[in-house]
């Protein structure tokens, strides 16, 4: 009797909100079952790569522990800043963003062929981590204050963000990062069309966007080879279409139950970025079809939740806060899509990191921030809900 009244009071407290709590719970235990599901599987999936490159097994493990713990820390510190901070000085933000791209190409560590990373030693920062999160909180500010010019003027409000994005993604072409520049405008899409752009004109931009998108697939024969091979790729297994076939294995091996967590065969040394874009394809090797589903429900729990956050911050009036929440719901959802579809062949590879998994001391960092701006905008909204409203408000809504 006692063991049945101590489960229920424990299933309430995880899976209630409480009217006294200013902040989401179940936000928070969605994104530390993500982090430690990730450092599970990095643990599991770097085991080889980290055996073979420094003699240590849990080379990888270490450091992806250390960059979580990082990432909490900063996360609290970022949970303490008001919204009305972020909005101030967004500009600023997207500023030091443009100028860490411009070090990236002139100082930048170049891995397989692209200069994505800034060292500072145990450290590489990747400045387009930092560009997502700050040109959709530029965004933003920006719906807010233009919210009107958004929806009626098409070169007035609709322009300016596109000329924006423009900049930064140029900065990232020339690294290149393709998949990043994708991300960005599909979030960057669906902020314009929650500010109530004008179909007409968000149709137009789109079919320019994808224009662009298969223009410049097309002037890289690596982008060409990489389409061609995530058609057929068992056309050339062993050479273009060698990392999707080993993948697929991986997903076939997986079955139901999958092989048991550390069991991978995929992961010695066949897959290639086994623990960083790769990581959910070990996953479903070792986890199966099981594994795969709530990893993915969790994910999308996260997303729901942004979106339902962002509807709550309009509904009390915190527009920017709002405006936030759905980029960075959309952000998270996409970035999946492409990271397991490309695991799973549904398109080509990207190299985009899974949210909160895959190994990345600036992804995790960022996105961590993310989360924690989540639980700010919540909060205030919550804060905001609880503020005495005006007599003659109150009154109204009594008759």
């Amino acid at each position: 009797m006692q063991l049945k009244y101590l489960l229920a009071r424990t299933r309430h407290w995880v899976t209630t909100s409480s009217p006294e709590a200013l902040y989401d719970r179940q936000l928070v235990w969605i994104a530390l079952g993500l982090m430690l599901t990730g450092l599970v599987m990095v643990t599991s999936a770097s085991f080889p790569i980290s055996t073979r490159l420094t003699d240590q097994p849990f080379h990888f493990m270490f450091r992806h522990a250390v960059f979580l713990l990082l990432a909490l820390v900063t996360a609290s510190i970022v949970l303490q800043v008001p919204l009305s901070k972020w909005s101030q000085y967004g500009s600023l933000l997207l500023g030091l963003s443009v100028f860490l791209l411009i070090v990236v190409l002139v100082a930048g560590k170049s891995v397989n062929g692209a200069s994505r990373w800034i060292p500072f030693g145990l450290f590489n920062l990747q400045p387009a981590e930092l560009a997502k999160l700050s040109l959709f909180i530029f965004m933003s500010g920006y719906l807010v204050r233009k919210h009107q010019e958004v929806r009626s003027s098409f070169f007035g409000g609709f322009i300016k963000p596109i000329i924006i994005f423009g900049t930064l993604a140029s900065l990232l072409l020339l690294q290149p990062d393709l998949g990043t520049v994708i991300v960005m405008l599909v979030t960057l899409f669906g902020m314009l069309f929650i500010a109530g752009a004008k179909l007409s004109q968000f149709l137009a931009l789109m079919a320019v966007g994808i224009f662009s998108v298969v223009a410049l697939i097309l002037l890289e024969p690596y982008r060409v080879r990489r389409v061609t091979s995530f058609l057929d790729p068992w056309e050339d297994p062993f050479g273009s279409g060698y990392q999707l076939t080993q993948s697929l294995m991986a997903f076939g091996r997986g079955e139901w139950l999958g092989q048991g967590l550390g069991n991978s065969i995929q992961k010695l040394e066949y897959l290639p970025e086994a623990h960083t874009d790769f990581v959910f394809a070990v996953l479903a090797e070792e986890l199966g079809f099981v594994g795969v589903v709530l990893v993915l429900m969790l994910i999308f729990s996260l997303v729901i939740k942004a979106i339902l956050i962002g509807r709550k911050a309009f509904e009390n009036n915190v527009l920017f806060g709002g405006y936030l929440a759905f980029g960075i719901g959309i952000w998270f959802a996409f970035q999946t899509l492409v990271n397991v579809g490309a695991a799973a062949g549904m398109v080509p590879t990207k190299g985009l990191t899974l949210p909160l998994i895959s190994y990345g001391g600036s992804s995790l960092i960022i996105m961590t921030v993310a989360v924690a701006i989540l639980l700010r905008v919540d909060f205030e909204c919550r804060i905001s809900s609880m503020a005495p409203r005006p007599k003659k408000i109150a009154d109204d809504e009594k008759k």
